[in-house]
């Protein structure tokens, strides 16, 4: 599985002391502007600037800053999924496993792993596929499968996709979290199995 990084920031003051030996830094630029105050006309003047000569009653406040950084073995987002969810990579894949599913309901999820949106709702609609076993639940990525979405004429993300078997597309419709009812009562609509048991 491959990982990827997760960095975190420390910052610790530390003092320098101005009776120690003094620290000398180089200035990167030159001032284009004519009016300079005292200020700038003295650094600019100088080839390096020493601190002390600025603030010679105050000490300075210096930060250090670590970067840490550790590989993680954790799936992203979209790589976590239920039992009956399956991921599809070609187009190939895609008719194979609407031919394999029979008559019954599939759900096709058309996501980009940058949409928030579709980071939003994968959670929730991993939780209906875990309540509803009897659906399959295809992902199709929108980067991977470009040709593919462009063909079933996907413009917005997230998007889904309702297939039966010899019926084909039942319906198609562009789902948020905000408007995830609708994608319930598309459920509810499409699979009378699940509504003659309830």
């Amino acid at each position: 599985m491959q990982g990827y990084f997760l960095c975190s920031l420390k910052v610790s003051p530390f003092i320098l002391s101005l009776s120690s030996k003094p620290t000398y830094f180089s200035l990167p630029f030159k001032a284009s502007s004519t009016k300079l105050n005292k200020w700038e006309k003295r650094v600019l003047g100088s080839r390096v600037i020493n601190p002390s000569d600025y603030a010679p009653n105050k000490r300075l406040l210096l930060f250090k800053v670590r970067a840490t950084v550790a590989e993680t073995d954790q799936p992203k987002w979209w790589e976590k999924n239920a039992s009956n969810m399956v991921d599809i990579h070609s187009t190939q894949e895609f008719l194979d496993a609407l031919s394999q599913a029979g008559d019954k309901l599939v759900i096709v999820e058309f996501y980009g792993t940058w949409c928030a949106s579709c980071r939003a709702l994968f959670p929730k609609v991993c939780m209906i596929a875990e309540k509803h076993p009897e659906i399959l639940f295809i992902k199709v990525n929108f980067d991977e499968n470009k040709s593919l979405c462009k063909s079933l004429n996907v413009k917005v993300l997230p998007y889904f996709h309702f297939y039966r078997g010899a019926d084909g597309l039942l319906d198609s419709f562009s789902c948020s979290l905000a408007k995830l009812q609708k994608l319930k009562d598309a459920i509810a609509n499409y699979n009378p199995a699940h509504a003659k048991e309830s």
